[in-house]
């Protein structure tokens, strides 16, 4: 399972930049427009939330593993979280602490 994990951490990271590139390249770094697009409309707003809840779940499950000694350091992955984003973020986890574990 770590390979599939790592696999879908780098997928995780290349489809969102792809669609990042896109706004960029249409838009320049407009961080208002970036931020009023992720709510948009209500699609998109649910989407974003969706997103930011998951997001905040796993830093938590994160802080409780990492207290329970199972888990690696939260920083690296939250900056992922933040940087890329969960679907880059949650399979990088899954893999460092698979290996750690294996």
């Amino acid at each position: 399972m770590k390979n599939v994990y790592l696999v879908l951490a780098i997928l995780g990271a290349v489809v969102p930049y792809w669609f990042f590139g896109q706004f960029i390249a249409a838009e320049g770094f407009d961080l208002g427009g970036f931020v009023s697009g992720l709510f948009a409309n209500g699609a998109a707003g649910g989407f974003s939330a969706d997103l930011l809840i998951s997001s905040f779940v796993f830093w938590l499950a994160m802080y409780q593993q990492k207290q329970k000694g199972k888990g690696p350091g939260l920083l690296p992955f939250v900056a992922l979280n933040l940087l890329i984003g969960l679907s880059c973020a949650l399979p990088a986890y899954l893999y460092v602490r698979e290996g750690r574990e294996g």
